[in-house]
Parts: C-alpha cells; structure tokens; sequence
C-alpha cells in the first residue's frame, strides 16, 4: 500500500484564497497540479478518477479551482469567449508558487494538467514560468484560446483527444504546430471528446504517464 499525504489546503491568489486538495505519496516523481474553474470543480469525477492513477503511479496532485468559494462559478465566466484567460493564469502561477514553497513538493517537477478554457490558462502560465514548470497536459481543451503566448512555449506539451474526436484532434495538431518546444498530439483509442466512454479515463493516465517519462529521460 503506498504511503501518502491528503489534505485540503488554502492558495493564496490574486488576493483571494483558493481551495485545494493536495495528496503526496512518498517518493513522489512529481507533482500534477489540476485546474478547474470555469465549467467543473475539483471533485470533478474524472479528476478524481485520473488523480487515483496517477497516485499509484508515484505522481502527487493538487486539484484545484481557480474561482474561490466566495466568487462561485460566475455567470460570465460560463462562456469560453469571455472567459479572462490572463486572470486564471495569474491564479495558476500563484498555485506554481505555492507548490515550489511547500517541504514536499518544492524540489519536484510541476505539469499543469487541464482542460477547456483551463488549458489555456495552463499554457499561459507555461509561458510565464519556463523554469518552474516542467510540462502541460491539455485534456480535451481549448489550448487556441492562449493564442497570444503560443509560440513563447519553451516547456513540453501534451495534446490528450479521443480518437473518435477527429475535429478537436485537427485543432490540437494546429495548435501544437505553432510551440516551439517540445510537444505531441496522442490519441485515446474509442474515446469520444471528454473520454466519457468505460476504461477510457485508465487509458488517458497511461498515456499521460508514459510520455512524461518519455519528456524526464535524459538525453543520449
């Protein structure tokens, strides 16, 4: 049984707290810090469900939401065109900030890990933070929504698209073209866009898994 620590914790951003929850297994390779905020929450099943894989495999979490509890999921926030992609991505180097200050995380590698609007968010605060981020995750996500910071993207990106999703695995390739660091476009075989379909969420972490450690070996 692997050993672990679980709390929730309080983030301090842009003048607000945000809540999160945390959990480290010993010897942990790094650490995959969720964000959520505009459409889902951090109890987010598929969250949970992709966190539980990623923990046995020897990754910490920090699941968490970009809105606090006072501003709720605002109204105008609901729409991806007006969502305030700069404001999360203050939010999301608040939270790198507080990994990189905390005893058991401060020496592991950061992968940002998001979906939808949030992805953008994430590559924005990629862009920022070259080298206390190590590497994104865009899960089914609207990454075209940080078009302005694209081609500053010097850390490793990972496209995630269900392969029975041709239009958004097209976007994703476009999308990935313009980084100029390291970057690949995988597919979920039988996964439709939110990979709701049984076992497709095991496959996404193995996916996930296998291209980090592909990203952290060194080179010949």
């Amino acid at each position: 049984m692997i050993s672990m620590i679980s709390e929730m914790v309080s983030v301090p951003a842009d003048r607000l707290t945000l809540s999160g929850d945390f959990v480290v297994p010993d010897a942990s390779r790094a650490t995959v810090l969720f964000v959520h905020g505009v459409h889902t929450s951090r109890h987010n099943p598929a969250t949970q469900s992709v966190a539980a894989e990623l923990h046995r495999a020897g990754f910490g979490t920090l699941a968490m939401d970009l809105f606090s509890e006072t501003e709720g999921r605002r109204p105008e926030a609901m729409g991806e065109r007006r969502v305030d992609i700069d404001m999360l991505g203050r939010r999301l180097i608040a939270a790198v900030d507080w990994l990189k200050a905390q005893p058991d995380t401060r020496t592991l590698p950061v992968i940002l890990f998001a979906a939808g609007a949030e992805a953008a968010a994430a590559l924005t605060a990629a862009a920022a933070l070259p080298d206390e981020v190590s590497a994104v995750v865009s899960w089914a996500g609207q990454p075209e929504l940080a078009d302005a910071v694209l081609e500053r993207i010097r850390v490793p990106v990972l496209f995630v698209e269900g392969g029975e999703d041709p239009e958004d695995l097209r976007s994703s390739r476009r999308t990935a073209e313009r980084i100029t660091g390291p970057h690949a476009v995988r597919e979920v075989p039988g996964a439709s866009h939110r990979l709701q379909e049984p076992g497709a969420l095991d496959r996404a972490a193995a996916v996930i898994e296998e291209w980090f450690t592909e990203v952290r070996r060194p080179a010949p």
